[in-house]
């Protein structure tokens, strides 16, 4: 467990290093995350370990929000103040979100074949 989760932050690390030297608004863990991606792909995939524990992490995933929900809670009246941008941003975000995934999902079984067709 020790050696999967030293690779997890190595990649983390990595990502927040280039990010940051090559100024990079991309954030440094999903360029960690591309990289660790990049790296099962030619591997074939993760190893019993690193697949045992990211399981283990994901189990517990929802106290990571425990630090974002405080943050709100702290800046609550900051939220209140802005309601209606936040209101706003969400509805559009929702809604963009939602009609990317049907597009994407009808290109999707355009290019699928059908039943009883051959591909």
């Amino acid at each position: 467990m020790l050696s999967a989760l030293t690779q997890l932050l190595i990649f983390q690390l990595l990502g927040e290093v280039i990010a940051r030297s090559l100024d990079l608004s991309l954030p440094g863990p999903v360029l960690g995350m591309l990289l660790l991606f990049l790296s099962l792909i030619l591997r074939g995939g993760p190893g019993h370990e690193l697949q045992t524990t990211s399981q283990n992490l994901l189990q517990h995933l929802s106290l990571l929000f425990v630090p974002a929900g405080t943050g709100i809670m702290v800046h609550l009246h900051r939220v209140a103040d802005e309601w209606l941008a936040l209101l706003l941003s969400l509805l559009v975000s929702t809604f963009a979100t939602l009609l990317v995934t049907a597009l994407v999902m009808k290109l999707c079984q355009r290019r699928a074949p059908q039943a009883g067709e051959a591909p």
